[in-house]
């Protein structure tokens, strides 16, 4: 998914919006005119970007249906319990909405657990499921072959470059590195010759939650000889190189200090941190994240700044040595899913029909910063215009990698931001942190795995 910003709630306050969240759905006198959508909620009150956008999705869908009505129930919440509290809502059908906002690397899970309807009678009725391109497709799929989601969007990750702070450094403005080498080696003159600025910004750590795992860990491991799952043998790759360089390059930019301060890196706000302060204030030379960020940046949004495209670079993330295919890219994002237990479950996928239009696909895309799945949207020459930046992440689809998004993939994704902090703040070494996650990984996996 895209990783959103978010912010550590306190737990009184979470259990309050638990609860209001659970009372607000469902019921055994649920209205059969009524859809009931829930969805995440940006914690940052200035970020409305989802909020707008569905709000005039209902009033579209009021419209052509008359008599029908949409309830959207918002959860306001951190990433981690989001998550918790749509699980929560899922088990029963007194609190189940009728459409819910999924995140890829969670669906199988709760696939798995069996809170979700599959999709492929409403799908094999619906000639628009024919523009969503195989990959996305896929990323809502089950082992059992069935579809659970219908994809909203994809992203691409790769390297944000502050031209200024690269102009004050003598690095060049149409920077693009060929091997990690040359990315810490800009890092590092950045530290020599700009003093007073971040040079490298990688997400890692628990507090970070799956930011860490794929907008750090995973963009490097991806660039290496290795994997997280072997495809073919079906199983959890354990003892690897390529997972002990990841975590070595981890090690090197905290180390050197080439990152946040260990305390910024590990506050669970440092998403809106580098979003909203560094990056825009010209605190940070290079940031490796996500095809989003601009959203944050959209007039609106709350934190406007308009110069952006100007301001910054984008370089793809290079492999390790520079070896085929010399860039990588990891892409997730975000379904619409139908719960088991929804009352009105064809009046939802109605909604889902109507949110997924083309002109209404390609309006979210632009407004949430995100990348076309939709054949049609991606060859409409307004939408490659649209955004700075769009045409640039677009084309990273070609080379990008999907998380493993199999049922124990959260509890490995834990397991890699613990192995991260771990080297962040020096408590272990990049060797005991490995065999601290191949000990998890085994017991994550129920012992499915495969030593390199």
């Amino acid at each position: 998914m895209p990783v959103r910003p978010t912010a550590v709630l306190p737990s009184l306050l979470a259990t309050a919006l638990a609860a209001s969240a659970l009372t607000a759905c469902g019921g055994s006198g649920s209205d059969p005119d009524t859809v009931k959508v829930s969805f995440k909620q940006s914690t940052d009150n200035s970020i409305h970007v989802m909020d707008d956008y569905l709000a005039d999705i209902k009033k579209q869908f009021e419209k052509a249906n008359p008599g029908k009505k949409v309830e959207l129930v918002p959860i306001k919440a951190p990433d981690s319990e989001y998550y918790t509290k749509l699980q929560q809502m899922l088990r029963s059908a007194k609190t189940a909405p009728d459409l819910v906002y999924e995140d890829t690397f969670l669906i199988n899970s709760d696939i798995t657990s069996g809170y979700l309807k599959p999709l492929d009678a409403y799908l094999a009725k619906w000639p628009d499921w024919n523009r969503f391109i195989d990959t996305a497709k896929a990323a809502a799929k089950a082992e059992d072959g069935k579809t659970y989601g219908v994809p909203d969007g994809t992203d691409t990750r790769g390297l944000w470059y502050d031209k200024g702070i690269f102009a004050k450094a003598g690095l060049p403005a149409d920077w693009q590195p060929k091997t990690w080498e040359e990315v810490l080696d800009a890092a590092r003159t950045i530290k020599r010759r700009v003093p007073d600025v971040t040079p490298l910004n990688v997400y890692t750590g628990k507090p970070a939650g799956e930011a860490a795992a794929m907008q750090g860990f995973e963009m490097l491991l991806y660039g290496t000889e290795d994997r997280l799952y072997d495809d073919a043998a079906k199983k959890w790759i354990a003892g690897s190189q390529g997972f002990e360089d990841a975590l070595s390059f981890v090690e090197t930019v905290y180390r050197e200090k080439l990152g946040p301060d260990v305390s910024t890196a590990l506050d669970p706000n440092i998403q809106t941190i580098v979003r909203g302060d560094l990056l825009p204030k010209g605190k940070l030379g290079i940031n490796l994240d996500g095809s989003w960020l601009p959203q944050d940046w959209l007039p609106g949004s709350g934190h406007e700044w308009p110069q952006w495209s100007s301001k910054l670079g984008l370089a793809y993330m290079p492999t390790q040595h520079g070896q085929a295919p010399g860039k990588v890219s990891m892409s997730g994002g975000w379904t619409w899913a139908v719960p088991a237990k929804a009352a009105n479950p064809d009046l939802a996928f109605d909604f889902i029909r109507t949110m997924q239009t083309k002109a209404n696909a390609q309006k979210w895309y632009v407004a949430n910063s995100g990348i076309s799945v939709r054949e049609d949207v991606a060859a409409d020459p307004a939408y490659a215009k649209a955004q700075p930046g769009i045409k640039f992440f677009t084309d990273l689809v070609a080379s990008t990698h999907y998380r493993p998004a199999y049922p124990a993939y959260p509890k490995v994704s834990t397991a890699i931001q613990e192995a991260m902090e771990g080297v962040t703040t020096g408590d272990t070494s990049v060797e005991e942190a490995a065999r601290n996650y191949d000990d998890s990984l085994k017991e994550a996996t129920d012992d499915q795995v495969i030593e390199k």
